[in-house]
């Protein structure tokens, strides 16, 4: 999937006129591409349409308009697109109260190096990894970021028994062992990704 450049991000009026119309398709993407495992871990696979949309945002929120604070996004941003063979996804820690966010964030350091695939039927797996620029950012050791980004890379056989199915989500942390098997319709967009988009 090719990288975002700056011709991509739309300067503030001419998002404005496009984003309703734009949100309104990329909330629907990530509903077919956001996994809830167990009761508040949420995983939004990303590709270049919901990366656009998070700068395009990020540009309008904070009203960036130099091509360098534009780049400095794309800098943060553009590998958290999939290369083919690959997925991406940003990894939500959904705690909802100040009681939770104190005892969960510390139980959960380190979950951002055990989420895994089990692909085909052989169940293969296939562990994530964490984007090293990310990890200096938000890895702690006494206490986890509500927010982690990790990406799978899959070899061909692989990608094959993606396809095959079935395709199970799993996170290993000795605090919060849950996995999910991935819906028909998530696994076949999520193909477009390891297809190369």
């Amino acid at each position: 999937m090719a990288k975002l450049t700056l011709a991509d991000i739309a300067d503030l009026r001419a998002y404005e006129r496009e984003r309703e119309e734009f949100r309104a398709r990329i909330i629907e993407l990530k509903g077919r591409r956001r996994v809830h495992v167990g009761p508040f871990l949420t995983f939004v696979f990303e590709n270049r349409d919901t990366i656009r949309f998070q700068i395009q945002e990020m540009a309008r929120v904070e009203k960036i308009i130099s091509d360098e604070g534009i780049e400095a996004e794309l800098r943060a941003y553009n590998p958290l697109i999939p290369e083919p063979g690959q997925l991406s996804t940003t990894m939500f820690i959904e705690l909802t109260t100040e009681a939770q966010l104190r005892e969960w964030l510390p139980k959960l350091v380190g979950i951002e190096r055990q989420v895994e695939l089990r692909v085909g039927p052989a169940a293969e797996t296939v562990p994530c990894t964490v984007d090293p620029d990310h990890e200096k950012q938000l890895t702690r050791d006494e206490i986890t970021a509500s927010v982690h980004y990790v990406t799978f890379a899959l070899t061909d056989a692989q990608v094959a028994a993606f396809a095959e199915g079935p395709v199970v989500l799993a996170v290993t942390h000795p605090a919060y062992r849950h996995e999910l098997e991935l819906t028909e319709a998530t696994r076949a967009e999520l193909l477009t990704d390891l297809r190369g988009g």
